[in-house]
């Protein structure tokens, strides 16, 4: 038998979720968010993480010394980083060359270790090169872009910390940004779990310049890191009953996560990719629906990239 688990408590219904809040900024029309970047590494990967992971624990898959190896240029790798520290796991990120200093720096600081990836090969390649390492090293590969535990941990615990936080109970829509899939398919489900007919928004960016690109983006944008298409195996848009898509220029993204910092809210560019396309959400539903959206990471982790360009040149 496993040894028991050390203590490691995300938040909760129980302990205390993380908050709901609506935020109404300028002109638009109120959204409620999720405050993900309240997590204790800073972004909604800590419960994939620790879903994951405490899992493998109890059927046995790691124990204490074990190794980790997961693929991602941002903050699983983070989230993951944190979790093995908690449970004295060995971990190793795979990341592609180029990803800001920040990222590795607390990757680092957990005890985690970094191997790169061809950065011209992006995520596939650093996939590519963390299944070779894991099958060479026999380390546990969580396999986030395929793993239902993803969206396990959305459907089981985030859904329902939205449900008996909103007034009525019920989301009228959901809108999120798609990397893993696991947030937009896992809060889509786990609502409808509760009786909820709620309609699932995807949030597009759609590049105007490329003044900038973080080895994270996709071809849809060079500018909104976690955003990566045709990677996920778990978002199947057929079994997402109504699904929207809908595109937000990354400049117009960029200016509202710097909108949503100005009002207090630390949030990296997924946070305004995903209140903006809420608000053009908004906009076709009835006046009295409500939309919910995640912020999903905080704003430390991209001081280095253009987003606090102008910060940086005062």
């Amino acid at each position: 038998m496993s040894p028991s688990l050390p203590p490691f408590r995300l938040y909760s219904p129980q302990t205390g979720p993380v908050p709901l809040v609506p935020i109404r900024l300028g002109d638009g029309v109120e959204i409620w968010c999720k405050l993900e970047f309240l997590n204790p590494s800073g972004s909604t990967k800590d419960r994939i993480a620790s879903f994951i992971l405490a899992k493998a624990w109890r059927d046995g898959s790691v124990q204490r010394g074990s190794m980790v190896v997961e693929a991602s240029s941002g903050s699983t790798s983070i989230a993951m980083a944190m979790v093995c520290a908690q449970l004295g796991l060995r971990f190793t990120a795979v990341m592609p060359e180029g990803v800001s200093d920040e990222r590795l720096l607390i990757i680092r600081s957990f005890g985690g270790d970094v191997v790169f990836s061809a950065a011209e090969e992006g995520i596939l390649g650093a996939l590519r090169v963390a299944e070779e390492l894991a099958g060479r090293s026999g380390a546990f590969f969580p396999r986030q872009f395929e793993n239902p535990d993803n969206v396990s941990a959305h459907r089981l615990r985030t859904a329902r910390e939205i449900v008996v936080s909103i007034p009525g109970g019920t989301p009228d829509a959901v809108v999120s940004g798609v990397g893993t899939g696991g947030t937009l398919v896992g809060l889509y489900h786990g609502f409808r779990d509760h009786g909820c007919r709620t309609l699932p928004v995807v949030a597009r960016p759609v590049s105007t310049t490329a003044t900038f690109r973080d080895v994270e983006c996709s071809s849809f944008s060079a500018r909104i890191p976690g955003v990566v298409e045709g990677m996920s195996r778990l978002f199947r848009p057929d079994e997402l009953e109504g699904l929207v898509e809908i595109e937000v220029d990354d400049g117009t993204a960029l200016d509202c996560t710097r909108q949503l910092i100005r009002r207090g809210f630390p949030v990296g560019p997924s946070s305004g990719l995903n209140y903006a396309a809420a608000q053009k959400a908004a906009a076709s539903l009835d006046a009295e629906a409500r939309v919910v959206t995640v912020f999903p990471d905080r704003m430390e982790r991209y001081f280095s990239t253009e987003l606090f360009g102008a910060v940086r040149s005062r």
